[in-house]
């Protein structure tokens, strides 16, 4: 007996943030279903770097824009509709937000302290990824 050999189809997504007033923020929008709170993400697109996708998707989908930055954050996989889908994070220091964008009619977006967020975001491996990013950040402006 043969095993069927599932395909993994490649994402990669924001975690957007920003420091206001010396605390970080991290901008979080919904599903496109709007049931959950979530991290802009999708395919990567033929032609482009992981990284260059994952701020189309930010751009897409929650209208922001920045340098994404190259050092992958981690990645998790999920199950929908019967695909695996493997994500690979990245960090996104947000420089512009925009009120007009392809999904702003589609999607709610929130900036929320860090905290806040970790606690609306309910994939546990997302959550650990954040969870590295607060610490780094938090830990970055202690010293």
């Amino acid at each position: 007996m043969s095993r069927k050999v599932s395909k993994v189809f490649k994402q990669s997504g924001v975690i957007p943030y920003r420091v206001r007033n010396g605390r970080v923020e991290i901008l979080l929008v919904t599903s496109s279903d709007r049931q959950r709170w979530v991290m802009p993400k999708g395919g990567i697109v033929n032609g482009m770097t992981p990284p260059a996708s994952a701020a189309k998707e930010a751009w897409e989908e929650a209208g922001v824009i920045g340098q994404v930055e190259a050092n992958k954050l981690g990645s998790y996989k999920y199950r929908k509709r019967g695909k695996i889908y493997q994500v690979k994070m990245y960090l996104l220091p947000v420089e512009i937000v925009s009120s007009n964008y392809p999904e702003a009619s589609k999607r709610y977006r929130r900036w929320l302290d860090a905290k806040q967020a970790l606690k609306l975001i309910k994939k546990a491996a997302l959550k650990r990824i954040l969870k590295g990013i607060i610490q780094q950040k938090y830990h970055a402006r202690a010293s």
